[in-house]
């Protein structure tokens, strides 16, 4: 018994030592349930998910305390003479409308999740993804000419701080605390572009623009791979996103093509926006 405790503290050991995530950013060993949601959107999908756990436990549970109740009430010594009946009227009404119930309680937070993930109505700014095999590339059109592709790195050119078949070559620069458009395409065949921290998962398809959007909430390098079968290389295609202040992002995008020029004719458009919904709020109120 001593042995087998030492052991098992030996392995435990072990698995706390191997090298984690400074942020639930990635992949964990042994990691159960969710990764930590980085932006509003993460949230609620997990919110939205929190809540249907405990439906589907409340609905295992009772369905479970059914059976044991029907065996032992029910079993061939405990009622020897069974009760000949067809139907009952109330328990049918009842498992009728206990069901629609359930769906319309799922319902309403399904399609409000749905629609806040949808799009975002002003974005700040916008990046354009293309899939392609077996690699993305991505575009800043607000800023210059930033325009770059992503590969994955190979596994002998790994570093100490970088994790296998996930970090790229060159990563996605983004500002925290801004609502950021995302137009996703392929250029060849169907790909996904899926971060999970940020509840972002889109399909890339070849000739068509797919929108969706993001607002990362705090610094950090975010993980996420293709999602769609995409050919023989559609394990090796990870994204990486590495997320910084809006003063970093400035400084990062002049050093790579951005002009003082862009950053305010951004701040314009934002302004010009901000004036386009007071004069909604007040029509409104007129």
């Amino acid at each position: 018994m001593i042995k087998l405790k030492a052991l098992s503290a030996l392995i435990a050991g072990i698995l706390i030592s191997l090298p984690t995530q400074a942020l639930a950013q990635a992949p964990e060993l042994w990691g159960l349930n969710l990764q930590k949601a980085a932006s509003p959107l993460a949230e609620r999908i997990h919110d939205f998910h929190d809540m249907l756990l405990w439906i589907i436990i409340a609905i295992a549970v009772f369905v479970l305390v059914l059976l044991i109740w029907v065996i032992i009430r029910y079993n061939h010594k405990a009622n020897p003479e069974p009760k000949q009946f067809t139907h009952n009227v109330l328990l049918e009404v009842v498992w009728t409308l206990v069901p629609i119930v359930i769906l319309i309680i799922i319902a309403i937070p399904s399609f409000q999740v749905l629609y806040y993930n949808d799009r975002t109505e002003n974005p700040e700014m916008t990046l354009k993804i293309v899939g392609y095999q077996w690699y993305w590339n991505y575009e800043y059109p607000d800023y210059g000419d930033i325009a770059f592709d992503s590969y994955m790195v190979a596994d002998e050119d790994i570093k100490d701080d970088q994790v296998r078949l996930l970090s790229t070559d060159t990563q996605v620069v983004l500002p925290v605390d801004t609502d950021i458009q995302l137009l996703i395409s392929a250029g060849d065949v169907l790909h996904s572009w899926t971060i999970p921290a940020f509840g972002v998962k889109m399909d890339a398809i070849p000739g068509r623009w797919n929108e969706a959007w993001v607002r990362i909430n705090e610094p950090g390098i975010y993980y996420g791979q293709c999602s769609e079968l995409c050919g023989k290389d559609h394990a090796y295609m990870p994204i990486e996103i590495k997320a910084v202040t809006k003063e970093e992002f400035k400084s990062w995008a002049i050093e790579n093509g951005a002009t003082e020029e862009d950053f305010k004719v951004v701040e314009l458009n934002e302004k010009v926006e901000e004036l386009k919904e007071e004069v909604k709020e007040l029509e409104q109120a007129q």
